[in-house]
């Protein structure tokens, strides 16, 4: 088995760089830039005012741009996907043909692609978690103080003024005493 060549990639890669939204316009120009002035073999300046055209769509332009680096050489594809890593670098991450693994012999996981991200489950699941916390606290509030059942409890909800605040310790505190209203 061969090694995947850039254009190989670039065939891979097409249809989710088209995508709606992956690329700005700007993002778009700077690659078409990059690849006319520093490599005019690639894209010469004639090509690179189609490509411009303010007049067509970002996806029309990008469409265009990556049939012309299809029909050209290995080397103009590779420069391609520089441009991009330089220009759209969180895009480069998450392209189809870095993520598929190709030959790999390993079971090991990728764990540097999508290790710091953020959940995506929203607002409502946020607001289901506070709900449950707070629940299990008042729960753990309104439960008859008989040491036999929750023992435990009363030293974990000791600890934890340290880290909340004081107006918030002091109802904390007041559950620890004994009898109420003494703070």
């Amino acid at each position: 088995m061969t090694e995947q060549t850039y254009c190989d990639r670039l065939v891979q890669d097409t249809p989710f760089l088209l995508g709606r939204g992956r690329l700005s316009e700007q993002q778009v120009d700077r690659i078409i830039l990059q690849l006319n002035r520093y490599y005019p073999q690639i894209l010469s300046n004639k090509d690179a005012q189609k490509f411009r055209n303010p007049k067509a769509s970002v996806r029309v332009r990008l469409c265009d741009l990556l049939g012309h680096l299809q029909r050209s050489s290995e080397r103009d594809c590779q420069e391609f996907y520089r441009a991009l890593y330089i220009h759209a670098q969180p895009l480069h991450g998450l392209l189809p043909s870095r993520l598929a693994p190709q030959h790999s012999d390993c079971t090991d996981l990728d764990s540097g692609a999508m290790g710091h991200e953020l959940s995506d489950r929203g607002p409502v699941a946020f607001l289901a978690c506070l709900g449950l916390a707070a629940g299990l606290a008042l729960l753990v509030y309104c439960c008859p103080a008989d040491p036999k059942v929750l023992p435990g409890a009363r030293r974990v909800l000791g600890f934890s003024p340290v880290i909340v605040d004081r107006h918030v310790s002091r109802f904390l505190l007041a559950f620890l005493t004994d009898t109420p209203g003494a703070l």
